[in-house]
């Protein structure tokens, strides 16, 4: 797990995404969610930015609990998202430097769950996580 309150000394990678989120949930995460249940699995972390030098820095979220409100009813929305593999333990409010954030830990998806794809597109919305980006990926 990360030492939250290290973040600066952390990079967006492989199996960690940073979402700054300051109007919404942000339509990528979506396809973050996708590219790490498809992979091997990674943490997503609302209300933290990466900086131009691409250290990241807490932003905070106003009212994170509604933002967790929202994730939770939009992953259960099998229109939105195929499957949802997160349990209530995945997803909690963390408070760093007096800023609220939202941390999402995605376990890599069971063979028998995969792909998980949005939109109800498996052709075309199926994601893989390779570096530090998501890939549309097609899954046979």
């Amino acid at each position: 797990m990360l030492d939250l309150n290290e973040i600066s000394k952390y990079r967006e990678g492989n199996r960690l995404e940073v979402k700054r989120a300051e109007k919404g949930l942000p339509h990528s995460l979506w396809s973050t969610y996708s590219a790490f249940a498809n992979t091997n699995g990674g943490v997503i972390l609302l209300g933290v930015e990466e900086l131009p030098d691409k250290s990241l820095s807490v932003a905070g979220l106003n009212n994170p609990e509604k933002w967790v409100s929202d994730f939770w009813n939009t992953i259960n929305n099998s229109k939105k998202v195929n499957i949802n593999i997160l349990l209530d333990k995945h997803v909690h409010i963390e408070t760093v430097d007096a800023k609220s954030i939202v941390v999402i830990e995605v376990p890599r998806a069971e063979r028998h769950f995969k792909p998980v794809f949005l939109d109800e597109k498996p052709y075309s919305e199926t994601y893989r996580r390779d570096g530090e980006g998501d890939y549309h990926k097609l899954f046979s």
